[in-house]
């Protein structure tokens, strides 16, 4: 049995910052495997922020909603906790979801909130990767498919 963490948004849980719930049909191979558990985790909740919540964007100096709160410590503590609950699944995959300061991988809007992405990592995506997570976004869920 494979034990893979994913965001919970992507599950279609309403945790999205701006509390939409949103389908996902990338997902759906996925489910329909017996061998794979998804571990469900919205690292924004677990670092104690609120569903609605301010969009908020990852600079090289932390994470900042539109107005310039600073969300960095809120988005570091879901990260951990994110991390602590895939260790106790012993899960050596994350599906998180893309462009996202918490979860984007590879590609994460720049904190200009103009929608320009950049090339990076968001929070928990990078603890993820530091720590010997491998970590994909929903697109890439068929290489992942040929992976396991």
């Amino acid at each position: 049995m494979q034990f893979i963490i994913i965001s919970a948004c992507l599950l279609g849980q309403s945790c999205r910052y701006d509390g939409q719930c949103r389908e996902y049909p990338e997902i759906t191979p996925l489910c329909s495997r017996k061998d794979i558990v998804l571990i469900p985790v919205c690292p924004e909740q677990a670092g104690g922020l609120a569903t609605p919540r301010p969009a908020a964007e990852r600079s090289k100096n932390g994470v900042f909603t539109r107005e310039g709160r600073d969300m960095t410590a809120e988005y570091e503590r879901g990260a951990r906790e994110a991390l602590r609950l895939a260790r106790l699944y012993g899960c050596r995959w994350a599906v998180l979801k893309e462009k996202s300061p918490s979860c984007g991988s590879f590609c994460i809007y720049d904190g200009t909130f103009t929608r320009t992405l950049t090339e990076g990592d968001g929070v928990t995506a990078a603890l993820f990767r530091k720590e010997g997570i491998s970590v994909v976004g929903e697109s890439r869920i068929p290489w992942l498919l040929e992976q396991l």
